[in-house]
């Protein structure tokens, strides 16, 4: 008798420990759990809880000199995205029918995309709102309402499609600036995102309009450029006109600066691109062969199409230097422009043991005023013109 109440005091006993150690760790374990990963627990259920749908801003406008002339522009669309677990099993078809329907998209990427175990799906970007009206529609006279959303977007719109496209540059489908201009002043342009928070059950189901926070986009600031619109427009037409006369199989470029201020009025390049569709080729013979070309050749050839080769090629200027050394005699008062016979042509000038040809050694131009000289772009008459300036001002 006395044996057996021992024994059931030694298992009363070890019930108990076992319980004090039960609880021990337990609570052991819930300070790990409040203190050492409170903080990342609480973001994962934050995540978790909540539908993070983005609001693009519109892009700031941009403008030629005059402030008139819209060169860039962001127009209001849509975007289509679903979430999934608000969408019934049985609606599931349905919806991906009429989606894929009103958009014309493959059936099988959108039925993919509503039937995915994630919080929330993108089905298609920058649609005009006249489409996303008839979804709103159907949706009505389906009493679809949850699981499909329709969020305000914009798009980017070039009006004059190639005028000055090697320096306005175009965006991507996130409206980030990816060339030129829209690149460079990115920061400027494209404002603040907004977004649409939304607090859901741990199935991700809405818990209606008052688990909503709407935080408004901040649209872009807009800027002026210096580029003229109508001197841009003349100057694209006559350098495409004299590139295509003179067969120059390297395109061209014109610059147009105020002489007073430094302002570029144009800068046009030959060929240029649809701002519209970049990644539209726009020569022939390349858009023929474009399918056979590897990915590397393939993106080699549309940074050659986009580059502004006016800011980032490198070239001698040449004679054109030739306006600067007269400019420079001219206002020195080395010499004047017509007096008859002041240079001589004989084919070539030795400077320093170096024989200097000019372009028509073989008949030269013999005697010269300056201003013949600049008209044949004679090497030897500005080489002796710069030594003879350079003489003046150390004597």
């Amino acid at each position: 008798m006395k044996a057996t109440n021992m024994s059931r005091k030694k298992r009363l006993r070890n019930i108990l420990f076992v319980c004090f150690l039960i609880c021990t760790l337990l609570i052991i374990r819930v300070g790990i759990i409040q203190f050492v990963q409170g903080s990342e627990l609480q973001s994962m259920a934050y995540t978790q809880q909540t539908l993070n749908r983005k609001i693009n801003p519109k892009r700031g406008t941009i403008y030629d000199s005059t402030g008139k002339n819209i060169l860039a522009v962001s127009a209001s669309v849509e975007t289509v995205s679903v979430t999934p677990s608000n969408i019934r099993k049985e609606d599931k078809e349905k919806v991906s029918r009429a989606i894929s329907d009103i958009f014309n998209l493959e059936y099988e990427n959108v039925f993919k995309k509503v039937s995915k175990n994630s919080s929330i799906e993108t089905i298609v970007k920058k649609v005009d709102k006249e489409q996303t009206d008839k979804l709103r529609e159907w949706m009505n006279e389906n009493n679809i309402i949850s699981g499909i959303n329709i969020d305000e977007d914009t798009k980017r719109y070039y009006p004059y499609a190639t005028l000055a496209s090697n320096v306005i540059g175009f965006t991507g489908s996130d409206n980030q600036g990816l060339e030129g201009i829209e690149s460079r002043y990115d920061d400027i342009l494209k404002g603040s995102t907004g977004k649409i928070l939304k607090i859901t059950d741990a199935r991700g189901t809405d818990l209606g309009n008052e688990g909503e926070d709407y935080i408004a986009a901040i649209d872009g600031d807009d800027i002026v450029l210096s580029i003229d619109m109508t001197i841009q427009s003349i100057a694209e037409k006559y350098l495409e006109q004299a590139c295509i006369d003179n067969v120059c199989t390297d395109g061209g470029n014109i610059l147009i600066a105020n002489p007073k201020t430094g302002d570029i009025l144009a800068m046009a390049g030959y060929p240029n691109y649809d701002l519209n569709n970049p990644y539209k080729i726009n020569e022939e013979d390349l858009e023929y062969v474009w399918d056979t070309l590897s990915s590397k050749d393939k993106s080699e050839s549309l940074q050659q199409m986009w580059r502004n080769k006016a800011i980032s090629d490198t070239y001698e200027p040449g004679s054109t230097f030739k306006l600067l050394t007269s400019s420079a005699a001219l206002e020195e008062g080395i010499t004047d422009t017509d007096n008859s016979g002041e240079f001589a042509c004989t084919g070539s000038i030795n400077i320093a043991g170096t024989r200097i040809k000019c372009w028509r050694y073989y008949r030269p131009h013999g005697s010269q005023s300056l201003r013949q000289a600049l008209m044949n772009s004679c090497n030897p008459v500005f080489i002796g013109l710069r030594t003879k300036n350079r003489c003046r001002k150390i004597l």
